[in-house]
């Protein structure tokens, strides 16, 4: 039997379910993301790379996308 995801999301995402946002979850050693208006597409990273685009996000690398 298959074990339930346990997806997370920002509490920035706000406290309506119709918001889109991206969800995460920790699976067998990596992490799951998805984006909450299509949970079926999911993408696969490690919990390193996932560290390093944080950090990046934090440090501002990223600030010119949006």
């Amino acid at each position: 039997m298959t074990e339930a995801i346990n997806w997370q999301k920002s509490s920035f995402s706000g406290p309506d379910d119709n918001q889109s946002c991206i969800e995460l979850a920790p699976v067998d050693g990596a992490i799951k993301m998805r984006e909450s208006d299509d949970p079926d597409l999911v993408v696969t990273t490690s919990v390193a790379k996932l560290r390093a685009f944080i950090l990046g996000v934090k440090a501002g690398e990223f600030d010119h996308l949006i």
